[in-house]
C-alpha cells in the first residue's frame, strides 16, 4: 500500500507538470522500484494469508486467535483513517491558501495532489476494514470486546480534544482580528485555515466514533456496568474542561491585575493577545466542563442503586482526589510565592513588581481554595449520602443472637452499639423456647453451640438457610485449629502429652518475616546512632 501510494502520487504530480520529488512519500523512487516492491510484498502477504487460513481450520480454541485478528483489522482501519485525516487536512489547507496566493510561503499545487492520493488510497482501506469489523458485531464476543471499547474511547477522546483545541485557536485568531492585529484579509484567511483544516476532520471523527461509542455502551445489558463505562468517558472530558476553564479564569484575573498595576509590556504590546487567549480557553473549556460534570454530579446525587454505585465509583474518587491534590499543591505554591514576596520586601529586596506579584499570587491562592472547597464538598456529600444509604440498609437488616450463658448477648449488644448501632439486633436465650414468629436475615452464636447446644436450638440452626456467624470461644476439651498444619501440630502435641495452646487462625506469612527482618535492621541502625551520639558527647568528637 505504501508503494502503491507512492506510485499514484508521483503519477498525479507528473500529470500536473509538478516535481515528483514533492510526493508525500517515495519522491526519490521510480515506478520500477514500486512495482517490484508491490509484487514481492503481495507474494509474502498471500503466503501468510494462507498460513492463517490453515490455522483457523486447525485450531480447536480460536478465542485468542480471534482477538489478534480483531487487532489486525483495527490496525488497518487506523492506517486508512490516518491517511484520510491527513489528506482532508491538506486539501482544506490548500483551499484556504487559494485566497492568499500573494502571501509569502503560500502552498503549492503539490499539496492538493498529495491530498488526493492519500484520500484515494486511505478511503477504501478504511471503508473495507471498518465494514468488516462492523459486520462482526453480530457476534457477542465482538460486542463485549474490550479492545473495541478501548479503540472507540481513544478515537472519541482524541477527536474531542483536537477539535476543542482547534476551536480555541480559531476563536483566538478571530478575537485578535476583532481587536485589530494588523493582518490583511488574505493573511487572516490563511491563518484560520490551519485550525479549521485540523478541527474539521477530527470533529467528524469525534461525531462518528462518539456515536459508535454510545452504541457500544448500549450492548452491555447490565445498567451498572453501562453507567460505569460512560462515567470514565465523562470524567476524562470533565477534567480537561476544568483545567482549561481554570487556566482561562486565572489568565483573565491576571490580565486585570496587570492593567491595574500598569505592567510595562501592556503599554507596548497591548492586552489583545492575552485577552484573546484567555477568552478562547474559556469558550472551549467551560462548556465542556459544564456538559460533562453536571450530568455526573446529578447521577451521584440520585437515590437507588445507580446513584450509590456512582458515588462509590473508583473513577469518581480518582477524579475528585486528583483535583483535590492539584488544588492543594497549587494553593501551597501560591501561598509560598505570596509569603516569599512579603518576606523579600520586608528584608529590603527587589520591590518593583511588588503589588503585581502580591495580587497574582493572592488571586491564584483564592482560585485554588475555591477549587479545593467545591470538590471537597462534593466528596463530603458523597460520604454523607453513602452513610445514609448504609444506615438504611442496616436498619432493614435483622440479626438474631443466640445467648447461651446470659452474658454472650450483653457482650454482643455492647459491641454492636459501638460498631453498628443501626443494625436491628434480637437476643434469644437458648434456655427459652424459640418464638414461632422468629425471622432473621442472619444469626450469630458462640462456637460453643456447635458442640453443646439444646436439641431445639441445634435443629433450628440446622434448618436456617441464611448466613450464620460463629464467634470462636474456648470450651472445655475443644480446641480450634485454623488450618491443616495447626491441626496436625495440635494432634502431635496431644500424642506427646503436651498442653495445647490457643493458636491464631492464620500462620505467619513470608512477608511478615521480611517485615520483622527490616524492623530489626532499622532498630539496629537506630541503636548504632544512639551509641555514636553517646560516644561523641562523652569524648567531645
Amino acid at each position: 500500500m505504501q508503494n502503491l501510494l507512492a506510485l499514484i502520487d508521483r503519477a498525479f504530480l507528473s500529470a500536473a507538470n509538478l516535481y515528483v520529488s514533492r510526493a508525500v512519500i517515495g519522491g526519490a523512487q521510480t515506478w520500477i522500484d514500486n512495482l517490484i516492491a508491490i509484487v514481492i510484498n503481495l507474494l509474502i502477504a498471500a503466503y501468510f494469508w494462507n498460513v492463517t487460513q490453515s490455522a483457523w481450520r486447525a485450531l480447536p480454541e480460536q478465542e485468542n486467535f480471534a482477538e489478534i485478528r480483531r487487532l489486525y483489522r483495527f490496525i488497518w482501519m487506523l492506517y486508512g483513517l490516518i491517511m484520510i485525516i491527513f489528506g482532508a487536512q491538506q486539501a482544506l489547507s490548500y483551499a484556504f491558501a487559494l485566497s492568499s496566493t500573494d502571501v509569502l510561503g503560500a502552498m503549492g499545487r503539490e499539496v492538493v495532489v498529495n491530498a488526493i492520493a492519500l484520500l484515494i488510497i486511505g478511503a477504501p482501506i478504511w471503508y473495507y476494514s471498518w465494514r468488516v469489523s462492523q459486520n462482526a458485531l453480530s457476534d457477542s464476543d465482538e460486542q463485549e470486546s474490550l479492545l473495541r471499547l478501548a479503540l472507540l474511547y481513544k478515537l472519541s477522546l482524541i477527536g474531542v480534544v483536537v477539535t476543542l483545541t482547534a476551536s480555541g485557536n480559531l476563536l483566538y485568531l478571530i478575537l485578535m482580528r476583532a481587536f485589530g492585529d494588523g493582518k490583511t484579509l488574505a493573511e487572516f484567511i490563511q491563518s484560520i485555515g490551519a485550525p479549521i483544516s485540523i478541527g474539521v476532520p477530527f470533529a467528524v471523527v469525534w461525531a462518528y466514533y462518539g456515536d459508535w461509542l454510545r452504541l457500544q455502551f448500549a450492548f452491555d445489558e447490565n445498567s451498572i456496568r453501562r453507567a460505569g463505562k460512560r462515567r470514565l468517558y465523562f470524567y476524562i472530558l470533565s477534567l480537561i474542561g476544568l483545567a482549561a476553564s481554570f487556566f482561562a479564569v486565572a489568565s483573565l484575573l491576571s490580565l486585570v491585575i496587570d492593567l491595574l498595576t500598569s505592567k510595562s509590556y501592556l503599554s507596548s504590546g497591548g492586552f489583545s493577545e492575552p485577552l484573546s487567549r484567555a477568552l478562547a480557553f474559556l469558550a472551549a473549556g467551560l462548556p465542556l466542563w459544564l456538559l460533562t460534570w453536571r450530568p455526573t454530579q446529578f447521577r451521584a446525587l440520585e437515590d437507588g442503586a445507580l446513584g450509590d454505585h456512582a458515588r462509590r465509583s473508583v473513577i469518581r474518587k480518582i477524579y475528585l482526589y486528583l483535583v483535590l491534590f492539584a488544588a492543594v499543591i497549587g494553593g501551597m505554591a501560591s501561598a509560598g510565592g505570596l509569603i516569599f514576596t512579603l518576606i523579600n520586601a520586608a528584608l529590603g529586596g527587589e520591590t518593583s513588581n511588588f503589588a503585581n506579584s502580591i495580587l497574582n499570587n493572592l488571586q491564584a491562592l483564592i482560585l485554588f481554595i475555591v477549587l479545593l472547597f467545591y470538590h471537597l464538598s462534593a466528596l463530603r456529600t458523597d460520604g454523607a449520602l453513602r452513610a445514609d444509604a448504609l444506615e438504611a440498609k442496616q436498619k432493614g437488616f435483622s440479626l438474631t443472637v443466640f445467648d447461651h450463658d446470659g452474658k454472650f448477648g450483653e457482650r454482643m449488644k455492647v459491641a454492636f452499639a459501638k460498631r453498628a448501632p443501626n443494625l436491628t439486633l434480637n437476643i434469644v436465650s437458648v434456655k427459652d423456647e424459640i418464638p414461632a414468629e422468629l425471622k432473621a436475615d442472619a444469626i450469630l452464636f458462640s462456637s460453643i453451640l456447635l458442640t453443646d447446644a439444646p436439641k431445639n436450638i441445634e435443629a433450628w440452626i440446622r434448618s436456617f438457610n441464611g448466613n450464620k456467624l460463629a464467634v470462636a470461644e474456648d470450651a472445655a476439651g475443644v480446641f480450634w485449629a485454623g488450618n491443616d498444619p495447626q491441626a496436625v501440630d495440635s494432634a502431635r502435641a496431644l500424642a506427646e502429652g503436651e498442653q495445647i495452646r490457643p493458636q491464631s487462625a492464620k500462620g505467619t506469612s513470608t512477608w511478615t518475616y521480611i517485615a520483622y527482618v527490616f524492623a530489626a535492621l532499622f532498630a539496629l541502625q537506630v541503636l548504632f546512632m544512639l551509641i555514636t551520639l553517646g560516644v561523641s558527647l562523652v569524648t567531645g568528637f
